[in-house]
């Protein structure tokens, strides 16, 4: 019995070998954490973030300054350089969109500095890498905007017009130029409200710029009568207006004779006036030139006749009216008529 006992023995042990140890089962076993054990981890990782903010507040402080005195010295060199352009005589327009970009840039380096300082810079470059794809986008998107934005950009360096300039475009809006942006120009009309106009139709269709040349033409419409005497007319035009405000000296005064009219002879008289940006004298002229030659005409027995209508009766025409009542005996019953009333 003893043997049979020491036998069996080691097969005990074997099939206990065989059972998994507790150690190694409460490994393998999945770790469930409690509520307590969570709360106590997102304590500890807003403490982390919350050092890490205090730790960042002096590099946030100095770059929230560095953007305020970006942004005023982007004002302050803008402003300085247009004044610096002016002053060595650029054009207006171009030194404001100098200007522009020159506030574009250095506030651009400011805010760059500024995330430099906040350690930054490689999220700021994959932003910029996706606002270009974006814009990429968005300029097949918005194809009229970029349009007015190339447009403006040409308008400002090419300069077929400036401020100051009178331009009448296309569809027949005509006034002073009053600003010239990268998207838009405000043309001020005479009647005083103010157009915008977008700079791509100034690019692509025609428009008229009346002060490039720096003079242009006044025509005074007028007709005299067929009983007057052309040269005599012709005579005390030129003397009258000679002296028309705003009038090139050098240049001469010419009439030209343009058809025999209903009721006169009419002409126009030319006038070649200083017309820039600074010495607008269009209108004023005019007036003028209509008020002188009405006092001159009469002064001098010339008549502007007024619409003149031939009535011809008839079945044929010209047979004077007294003839017709004549003939219809009309004539002897109206004298009839008045004798009786008479009496």
């Amino acid at each position: 019995m003893v043997v049979g006992k020491l036998q069996l023995f080691p097969s005990a042990i074997r099939s206990m070998d065989c059972l998994p140890d507790p150690a190694s089962a409460s490994k393998n076993q999945p770790n469930f954490m409690n509520t307590g054990d969570l709360l106590t981890e997102l304590v500890d990782k807003l403490e982390e973030w919350a050092i890490a903010f205090v730790r960042l507040l002096p590099n946030i402080a100095l770059a929230i300054l560095i953007i305020i005195i970006g942004f005023f010295l982007a004002k302050l060199i803008s402003k300085f350089a247009k004044k610096q352009m002016t002053r060595f005589h650029v054009d207006k327009t171009i030194a404001g969109f100098l200007g522009r970009i020159l506030f574009i840039i250095v506030l651009v380096f400011g805010v760059m500095v500024a995330l430099s300082i906040l350690s930054l810079t490689g999220t700021v470059a994959s932003i910029l890498a996706g606002l270009g794809i974006i814009g990429l986008a968005l300029g097949f998107a918005f194809q009229d905007t970029a349009a007015n934005f190339m447009s403006g950009i040409y308008i400002t360096f090419n300069q077929p017009f400036a401020i100051g300039d009178v331009i009448e475009t296309n569809n027949g809006v005509m006034g002073n130029v009053i600003d010239i942006s990268l998207r838009i120009t405000k043309v001020k009309t005479f009647d005083g409200p103010v157009v915008y106009v977008p700079n791509r139709f100034l690019f692509e269709d025609d428009f008229t710029n009346y002060t490039e040349g720096g003079q242009r033409r006044l025509r005074v419409a007028c007709g005299v009568s067929y009983g007057d005497d052309l040269d005599k007319v012709e005579r005390i035009v030129l003397e009258t207006l000679a002296n028309t405000p705003g009038k090139i000296q050098e240049e001469a005064i010419t009439i030209h004779w343009l058809e025999f009219g209903d009721s006169s002879i009419n002409f126009t008289a030319n006038i070649w006036l200083d017309y820039t940006r600074e010495n607008k004298a269009y209108i004023g002229a005019q007036n003028f030139a209509i008020k002188a030659l009405k006092r001159a005409f009469d002064e001098n027995d010339i008549m502007i006749p007024f619409p003149i209508r031939t009535i011809d009766f008839g079945i044929k025409g010209g047979v004077a009216l007294n003839e017709v009542i004549a003939e219809s005996g009309m004539g002897n019953s109206t004298s009839k008529s008045n004798a009786t009333a008479k009496n």
